[in-house]
């Protein structure tokens, strides 16, 4: 594939503030807080259309460019990211051994990465309180009014910071390990889908899949690390 930056529409991105958010791990019984350093997050989880602009493949024919990619595997998705940084001249965070296949994360390169989990709560809460930052039906596509299908996304109402589909529409993949000593090199995903019910689609949902499945509601969002040109900016206003 011949692809340059030209090509590819490169996600709108919102600088998340530093903070602390607090975690939880409902099985395990247990709950810790993460220190937050400010970083960047896209407004929308990665589009169909950003996905053939990468990649040069069609993954999807039967929904609109601004629908969410999804069937996207955990590896896809940081191979996603290397290849985005590539086409913008910014450093490849992932590298991968090529015997034991385990993958790094260089916290110090500029390019394209996944969000920690700590990094997704923290920005799907956005300040709020609450297990969702706003009325279900206004802010998330789901079981009960997705029709059964996933949606274009920012059509419904974003969170305090800006941030559009955060719950609900697709699931979004994060970096995190999810318990390596029970469920091995399985990784974390939240947010919920359309096809989640309105119980699962909250800020401190947490589930997990085998980094090579794919699944027909989840996705991923893209994050940067902040990058130090002048004050942070105030969040948008709800």
């Amino acid at each position: 594939m011949n692809s340059s930056i030209a090509d590819v529409a490169v996600p709108a991105m919102v600088r998340v503030p530093g903070g602390v958010v607090d975690l939880r791990d409902d099985r395990r019984g247990s709950r810790w807080s993460v220190e937050i350093a400010p970083f960047l997050l896209a407004t929308y989880p990665v589009t169909l259309g950003l996905h053939r602009a990468i990649t040069g493949i069609r993954a999807d024919r039967s929904t609109s460019d601004d629908s969410p990619a999804t069937n996207i595997s955990w590896f896809d998705a940081i191979g996603l990211c290397n290849r985005l940084s590539e086409l913008s001249g910014l450093t490849e965070v992932y590298s991968r051994d090529e015997q034991g296949g385990e993958v790094s994360c260089d916290w110090t390169a500029d390019g394209y990465r996944l969000p920690t989990e700590a990094e997704w709560q923290y920005a799907c809460k956005a300040g709020t309180s609450g297990y969702r930052y706003g009325d279900i039906d206004e802010i998330a596509w789901y079981a009960d009014n997705s029709g059964g299908t996933v949606h274009d996304v920012g059509a419904k109402r974003p969170n305090p910071w800006g941030l559009h589909d955060m719950l609900g529409n697709v699931w979004e993949w994060c970096w995190d390990v999810y318990d390596e000593e029970v469920y091995g090199a399985y990784r974390i995903f939240r947010g919920g889908g359309w096809a989640e019910s309105e119980r699962g689609c909250g800020a401190t949902v947490r589930r997990r899949s085998h980094p090579t499945f794919t699944i027909d509601d989840l996705g991923f969002r893209l994050a940067r690390a902040a990058v130090s040109t002048g004050p942070t900016p105030a969040p948008p206003p709800s």
